[in-house]
């Protein structure tokens, strides 16, 4: 019979995890590519380059959306068992609430350490495409673009403006003129025409321009007189000029320039960039008294006993020669105060920075294993909430798998922000999310396996009687009147 339950239980679980991971998925992705949606239109990637990005960022955001599909399935699927009255039954026969959330506990627990491994496997490796290729995409040219009365310079070594495009897909052009910069010689080439045509040739590597009816003018410049120069015009009724767009192609830049990025790195590269930062750390702090002394000089002046000498000679000397000593004495040590400023300052920036990077790569190292863990946390709210609510479907479950992964995720940020600027340990910050909402996870279990009636309005109404707090129990007791 418990055979029969696990295979129930899970069967019930498996469809809505599957549907709420997908959709889950999808609103993930789509809010990432709005994220870089000004990187992307208007450079003619074509479909391989998208699809690629597509599938990349499918892949990074797998960690964050199984935790939310694994709370708001274990909601629907005990929310809908209890629903149907199958939970009451299965109680009824003295299965205990622990044992009917064995089965997908022990999915969970697999769930969460496949989260562990891919997030150490595979999102490293995702990482790396994924940004390397954004990085190439980002800096893509956009794609031609020759709009009407606009100047454009977009080809290298020519701008074109075309007064009027027409024809189906605008490849007719009326009012051409083309400066041609490629002598670097300024606008000493000008083509005019009255009407073309433009096409691509080999493939859509070239931008070929058929003109009719126009004219050449070439400046001649007199190297005597600037103001002396000379046009020299030819006349055409056809010709063709055909533009590489070699520059407009997407080239891809090696992948070893980002495999040093701490989001490309797996756990034990990650404790080894720790190492190797730690050890630079140490080393400046080490480093930094010997170079501060430098700033520092020591004199030592015997104007005392030199007076007395003097007074004892029945010589008198003028305080004012004196004077010129002590005003290069102090301006020195202006100097080397301002100087010493600037050393504590560059010194102070470059040690932050040494300990920020560390902490940096510790969040990433901490990030792998919260979200691994943040699977069974979200179990731990979602099925014994679900037993409680006794709701299934879409309504109910995704109002409150929403404002608990909201609070777990703003949480995670707060976290990370804390242990990046050092308001906590970096390991607190990134574990903070998980802590707060264990024990809201504990006390819905503890509710749903003494079948507490926490929704329901007389739990709340008792709550005080059983707290033993005075001041509230005198405000239930009449409400408890009217009840009666």
């Amino acid at each position: 019979m418990l055979k029969k339950l696990d295979k129930l239980i899970l069967k019930a679980f498996a469809g809505p995890f599957l549907l709420t991971f997908a959709v889950v998925q999808f609103i993930l992705l789509t809010h990432t590519l709005l994220k870089y949606l000004d990187d992307i239109i208007g450079k003619d990637l074509g479909t391989g380059v998208l699809l690629q990005l597509l599938f990349y960022f499918s892949v990074l955001i797998v960690p964050v959306s199984l935790p939310l599909a694994v709370l708001l399935s274990s909601l629907m699927t005990y929310g809908n068992l209890g629903e149907h009255h199958e939970l009451t039954a299965i109680k009824a026969s003295g299965i205990a609430l622990t044992r009917i959330l064995r089965p997908v506990l022990l999915l969970t627990a697999g769930l969460a350490i496949g989260a562990f491994w891919f997030n150490e496997t595979i999102v490293p490796r995702a990482n790396l495409k994924a940004y390397s290729l954004l990085w190439d995409v980002r800096q893509q040219k956009l794609a031609l673009d020759i709009r009407e009365g606009v100047f454009y310079s977009g080809i290298p070594g020519y701008t074109i403006k075309v007064d009027k495009k027409t024809g189906e897909n605008g490849d007719r052009l009326h009012g051409v003129m083309i400066y041609d910069h490629t002598q670097k010689s300024g606008n000493a080439t000008v083509m005019l025409a009255d009407s073309g045509r433009m096409f691509t040739t080999h493939g859509g590597g070239y931008l070929s321009l058929e003109l009719f009816h126009g004219h050449n003018y070439i400046e001649q410049p007199d190297s005597r007189d600037r103001a002396g120069a000379s046009f020299v015009r030819q006349g055409f009724d056809h010709n063709v000029i055909t533009f590489s767009l070699a520059s407009f192609s997407l080239g891809r830049t090696k992948e070893d320039l980002f495999k040093e990025n701490r989001m490309m790195l797996n756990i034990p590269q990650l404790h080894s960039a720790t190492d190797s930062v730690q050890k630079k750390l140490h080393v400046e702090q080490k480093q930094l008294p010997r170079q501060m002394n430098a700033y520092y000089t020591f004199a030592r002046f015997d104007t005392t006993g030199r007076k007395a000498n003097q007074k004892a000679e029945g010589l008198q000397v003028p305080i004012t020669k004196l004077a010129p000593v002590t005003v290069s004495i102090l301006q020195q040590a202006a100097n080397r105060a301002r100087n010493l400023q600037a050393f504590a300052n560059s010194t102070s920036d470059r040690l932050n920075d040494y300990a920020r990077n560390s902490a940096l790569f510790r969040i990433e190292v901490y990030r792998k294993y919260s979200q691994s863990v943040a699977v069974l946390l979200m179990f731990l709210i979602g099925a014994p909430l679900g037993s409680i609510i006794k709701k299934g479907g879409l309504g109910v479950p995704i109002l409150i798998s929403i404002l608990f992964f909201i609070v777990y995720y703003v949480l995670s940020i707060m976290g990370e922000k804390y242990g990046r600027e050092f308001v906590m340990p970096v390991g607190l910050g990134m574990w903070m999310s998980n802590l707060v909402l264990l024990p809201a996870g504990l006390f819905f279990l503890y509710q749903a396996y003494n079948d507490s009636g926490l929704l329901e309005l007389d739990f709340w109404r008792r709550l005080p009687q059983r707290l033993g707090i005075p001041a509230l129990r005198k405000i239930t007791e009449p409400v408890e009147e009217v009840v009666a």
